[in-house]
């Protein structure tokens, strides 16, 4: 496995976004996000990292040697038999990565877990297993691990039982269909995570700018930039707060998407 891509914050670094690439794919894939942001002066003070899965054979492809975070058997079914055991090493490799951090000097309350499809995957065990409190999570056309072993796994009193979890799909994935992502995110809030779920229409297994773009109010959110002192700081506070309004009671708020999945159902 390469050493992980990092993007160091611009200003003094009091926060850090941990980036999961999916099956197949490096750590430079995703480097757009960073680049974006610091064009357009976002989230200065953030460290982001772009962790490169290591190459190893990939079942579904005929034991080709891949980029993957663990092996996968098949696509077809969401309870498919599942590499338990690479599934394991990857997450400790997520949580030492979080450790550094914090050895750093930054607070796991700052530190952020996402990523896309199987890196997707990987962010939500990672974090809900996870025995710090993060700041958020972040799982893009991504799906539930080890369902039958994944409340045993979460620490006793988990820290992150309260921690916000964002979940994009698309309704048009034909890889990791968007029924998965929505068994994953029931299924976790009956276990008691805070999720939302946003479905984007005619999206297929890629990310759309809108769910970028939610991506980051959800940043804004829960790692506003510090450095600027009192009116600064009042003013992005006041910005997250709103964020958070518009995404909870707004247009696209959560209760309204589930009234129309229910309509949409029945």
């Amino acid at each position: 496995m390469s050493a992980p891509l990092a993007v160091p914050a611009m200003n003094r670094h009091t926060a850090t976004v941990i980036f999961l690439h999916g099956l197949g794919d490096q750590g430079a894939g995703w480097i757009d996000l960073a680049v974006n942001w610091r064009r357009r002066q976002k989230f200065t003070e953030t460290k982001f990292i772009f962790p490169n899965a290591p190459s190893i054979p990939i079942t579904l492809n005929g034991g080709m040697r891949m980029p993957g975070w663990y092996d996968i058997k098949a696509i077809d079914d969401f309870s498919t038999e599942e590499d338990e055991a690479g599934i394991l090493r990857s997450r400790t490799t997520v949580h030492r990565l979080i450790d550094a951090e914090i050895a750093a000097g930054i607070s796991s309350e700052r530190i952020i877990i996402g990523g896309f499809s199987q890196g997707g995957a990987m962010s939500l065990l990672s974090g809900a297993t996870c025995e710090h409190k993060l700041g958020g999570i972040v799982s893009l056309s991504g799906y539930m691990l080890l369902k039958n072993k994944f409340k045993d796994l979460v620490p006793e009193g988990s820290p992150n039982k309260d921690t916000e979890i964002f979940m994009g799909h698309g309704d048009q994935d034909p890889l990791v269909l968007t029924e998965w992502g929505r068994l994953t995110a029931a299924k976790m809030s009956e276990l008691g995570w805070k999720v939302d779920l946003k479905i984007y229409p005619g999206l297929k297994h890629s990310a759309a700018p809108k769910e970028i773009d939610d991506f980051e109010d959800y940043l804004h959110v829960w790692i506003p930039d510090l450095e600027e002192g009192p009116a600064h700081l009042a003013i992005v506070m006041l910005t997250a707060a709103w964020l958070l309004y518009r995404r909870r009671n707004g247009p696209g708020s959560t209760a309204m998407r589930r009234n129309k999945d229910i309509v949409a159902q029945e």
